[in-house]
């Protein structure tokens, strides 16, 4: 094969390796689907609605936090957000962050930066931080498998 072949092989090879980490538009339905989901999980979250809370989150929900670590536990994640967050904390989306990526048959990953805000100390700063949710989809009903949460 020719240099050039290989070339353009190549850059073939990019593109649609590229395309495919594409994310969705901002106009699909599936990105209005999730953006909609993150707004009414977080919410449940600021409102301290746990039964929605409770909905949203998968059975075989996994939670990574880079400062808390690894929770496998939906009963004791629910029970620790009940106990430590409700009332006292807030999260916000910031605006222009959401990326939603299609993973064909199974949900969709939305990465983004957010805000949580800690009403005992309305002083302090709030930094952005990093977001991964891989939303699993089954039989019409979306939930939260995976979560990672940077700061």
């Amino acid at each position: 094969m020719k240099p050039r072949h290989y070339l353009l092989l190549l850059a073939i090879l990019i593109g649609a390796i590229a395309e495919s980490l594409a994310q969705v538009p901002e106009d699909s339905a599936l990105y209005k689907t999730i953006s909609d989901l993150d707004a009414a999980y977080f919410g449940a979250y600021n409102q301290c609605d746990m039964d929605t809370q409770a909905r949203l989150l998968d059975e075989d929900l996994e939670f990574y936090h880079d400062m808390g670590g690894l929770s496998r536990s939906k009963p004791e994640i629910l029970s620790s957000i009940e106990a430590n967050i409700c009332g006292k904390v807030t999260r916000t989306l910031e605006a222009g962050s959401l990326e939603v990526h299609e993973i064909k048959g199974f949900g969709a990953v939305a990465l983004g930066l957010h805000r949580f805000y800690n009403n005992q100390e309305p002083e302090a700063e709030s930094k952005p931080s990093r977001f991964v949710t891989v939303w699993k989809e089954d039989a019409g009903a979306w939930t939260m498998y995976r979560i990672i949460s940077l700061h």
